[in-house]
């Protein structure tokens, strides 16, 4: 019985089919290198910049709605078009559209390192996450096709190892750059600093890096894309921004539009894919019984995260007066552990299944708890490390969390469509952060103005309330996620979410 999944056009080459278009040489050392570190910067960026949002707030003048669409405006062009460069890469060329993206992005970092205005950042930063779209996909797709056995494994554990580098480097480094207040330049150093870095790959991509790609690429959804993306700015455009304009009608019409475009955006990607298409998002995919059970618990715990990093710089900086420097070295008990808990989570959940997320998530819902009432209690008297250890429990919990949804999300997914389940995994990844820092955010700032003490309480509770219904959840759900099998299968397509937090 042929069902929707066989008929995704995302098939194993036949044994008599044409050679592929590029042949690739080997990837060398050098050659990864050079990738890892184009796949490195909007990481990187993503942290620093979390790190930078108090200090834009005096030099732009920028409100408490506008900095959250310096976070928001990026996440959702990365979130909308990740799938789409992949398929550019895979029909164009990957190193090609690796060049493209890395170029985007290095020019992007430049003009927002010299906007004049927080409108023109937030314009200048959804460029950057349309370019990080269309270089980051290339970077997992060209170690598949150039490597394989032992060579293949370590190349794909140093990329997924660069999410806990990127927060920790970014959290040190982005505090240490706006402390330094280089030339006077305050906080724009954070994007200059790509430049040479973007410049350097570039040079360098040309020569080291192979050039191949599909030999069987899949379309672009454009339907699918647009309707995505009305759906995601009807959404979070009014939860930013509703606050602070007096919900005017149309922002209430706005956001009655966003389920009205995602009813229609389910309905069309249906079609698209019983005519056999390559939709954006694969229905038959997200109905699969563990990405949907991945998803339900996903999308609350990726938007708890990306509302604590929003709303933490502003916390201790404007409420505790923490330098940036301080802020991010205050974060980097939690970063360590994250890392850690990175490299030995794969383990973990191999061993004890979905059930470890309960365990963890829980430990941390405790903490979070505890970090609630110190900040009641203690505010505004909290020293830097006086968080320390609730901050330890969490990194790890986070970790041990993070690696086993992204494996009970693309445990039932076929080998051979591993690249779309991943694709689909990490579009609603970075859409769920954008939510977190849109919606939390915003209760965050509305409350804040009056007591920052109070305002940052009602958040770490609320992320306990999230994080308490995963953990509850996960313990029903997700009980047989550890399976030696279904862990091989999976092991190489997660690593490209791993690395996006």
């Amino acid at each position: 019985m042929t069902t929707q999944l066989d008929r995704l056009p995302v098939l194993p080459r036949p044994a008599d089919a044409p050679p592929t278009p590029v042949v690739p040489q080997g990837l060398r050392l050098t050659g990864l290198a050079i990738l890892l570190c184009g796949g490195f910067l909007p990481l990187l960026d993503f942290f620093i910049v979390n790190v930078a949002l108090p200090t834009m707030t005096s030099t732009l003048h920028a409100s408490g709605p506008m900095l959250q669409l310096v976070v928001v405006g990026y996440g959702i062009a990365y979130a909308l078009m990740l799938v789409v460069g992949g398929r550019l890469g895979d029909a164009i060329g990957r190193r090609r559209m690796f060049v493209i993206g890395v170029a985007g992005f290095t020019l992007s970092s430049l003009l927002c390192g010299l906007a004049p205005s927080i409108g023109a950042l937030v314009a200048l930063r959804i460029i950057q996450g349309l370019s990080a779209a269309m270089s980051q996909p290339q970077v997992l797709a060209t170690i598949h096709a150039t490597l394989d056995g032992p060579r293949r494994a370590r190349a794909m554990a140093l990329y997924a190892s660069m999410g806990g580098v990127g927060a920790t480097v970014g959290q040190l480094f982005g505090g240490a750059l706006v402390q330094a207040n280089l030339w006077g330049l305050s906080w724009r150093p954070i994007f200059l600093v790509n430049v040479p870095v973007g410049l350097a790959v570039l040079a360098l991509s040309r020569r080291f890096v192979p050039a191949t790609r599909s030999a069987e690429p899949a379309g672009v959804d454009l339907a699918g894309t647009a309707l995505l993306g009305v759906t995601l700015v009807a959404l979070l455009v009014p939860l930013t921004e509703g606050r602070a304009l007096g919900w005017p009608a149309w922002m209430w019409l706005l956001l009655a539009l966003a389920p009205i475009a995602g009813a229609v955006a389910i309905a069309v990607e249906r079609r698209i894919e019983r005519r056999g298409g390559a939709p954006l998002i694969a229905p038959s995919l997200v109905s699969l019984p563990s990405m949907r059970r991945g998803l339900t618990l996903a999308i609350p715990f990726f938007a708890g995260f990306g509302a604590f990093m929003f709303v933490f710089a502003l916390a201790v900086q404007d409420g505790l007066h923490y330098s940036p420097l301080r802020s991010g070295i205050s974060l980097a008990p939690m970063m360590g552990t994250f890392l850690i808990g990175t490299l030995i989570a794969p383990r973990l959940v191999a061993r004890f299944g979905g059930r470890g997320i309960a365990v963890a998530l829980a430990a941390e819902v405790v903490a979070l708890v505890c970090l609630a009432i110190q900040v009641l209690v203690q505010w505004p008297h909290i020293g830097t490390f006086a968080m320390a250890p609730q901050f330890l429990v969490a990194g790890f919990a986070q970790a041990i969390a993070m690696v086993t949804l992204l494996r009970t999300m693309l445990a039932d997914v076929p080998h051979r469509l591993s690249g779309i389940g991943s694709g689909i995994l990490v579009t609603v990844q970075q859409a769920a952060l954008a939510l977190g820092v849109a919606s939390l955010g915003s209760v965050y700032l509305s409350v804040a103005g009056l007591s920052p003490a109070r305002g940052f309480g009602l958040i770490l509770i609320a992320m306990a309330v999230l994080f308490g219904a995963v953990a509850a959840g996960s313990w029903w759900l997700l009980s047989d996620t550890g399976s030696a099998a279904k862990q091989e299968t999976i092991a190489e397509a997660n690593a490209v979410a791993a690395i996006e937090l």
